[in-house]
């Protein structure tokens, strides 16, 4: 398999592609992408991008093409068993899914107003009204999650799972913009944070330009 993805420092899409990638323990291959300079509008057009009208994460596998990060890991849990994606318990399972899907489709003013940028290190913003509402949300699903699930261990659903994959950016993103959370919700990033495939990409993305 093949992962095409954008600067790790930025794209927040990717790091999700990627993750699902590690969860699934399948051999794949970097292509990493850089986002948005002068050579950008041609680069998009090339043919690995061009299934994905050039959005990434883009996974080649053989002659299957999957783009959208949320497509890649269901994809991939087809491949190994969505178990390893997703909790077995039914009630968990289902919160899983919901707060995946809104973590997918939802938090617009999160997104426009603390973009994922790795290169920014922490010094606080002034989050508008409809930014507060969004971390208050993702804070009540959080605490949720793990008041119901998270005895197993440290993170949303007990063990790593599709759940984190789709928050980890959201982590970055509270820790480059300063956000200021409750105590239980700091314990939670630091394991996302310290997981040693988040320290990877960490690592790789402060390398970047």
């Amino acid at each position: 398999m093949k992962l095409i993805m954008g600067s790790k420092h930025l794209s927040s899409w990717s790091l999700r592609g990627w993750l699902a990638c590690k969860q699934s323990g399948l051999p794949f291959a970097e292509v990493v992408v850089p986002l948005f300079d002068a050579d950008w509008p041609r680069r998009r057009l090339a043919e690995d991008l061009a299934p994905s009208a050039g959005m990434v994460p883009v996974l080649w596998d053989g002659e299957v093409v999957v783009w959208d990060s949320l497509a890649i890991l269901e994809y991939l849990g087809d491949k190994v068993g969505r178990d390893r994606f997703w909790p077995r318990a039914q009630d968990a399972r289902g919160l899983a899914r919901a707060i995946v899907a809104e973590m997918h489709s939802s938090f617009r003013a999160l997104r426009g107003q603390c973009p994922m940028n790795l290169h920014r290190l922490g010094e606080p913003l002034a989050l508008d009204a409809e930014t507060q509402g969004d971390v208050l949300r993702i804070l009540t699903l959080w605490a949720e999650a793990r008041a119901r699930f998270g005895s197993g261990g440290p993170y949303l659903f007990g063990s790593f799972s599709a759940a984190d994959i789709a928050f980890a950016p959201v982590v970055t993103r509270f820790r480059s913009y300063g956000v200021t959370v409750p105590g239980f919700a700091q314990t939670y990033m630091d394991a996302v944070w310290g997981h040693e495939w988040m320290q990877a990409w960490v690592n790789a993305a402060a390398a970047e330009a």
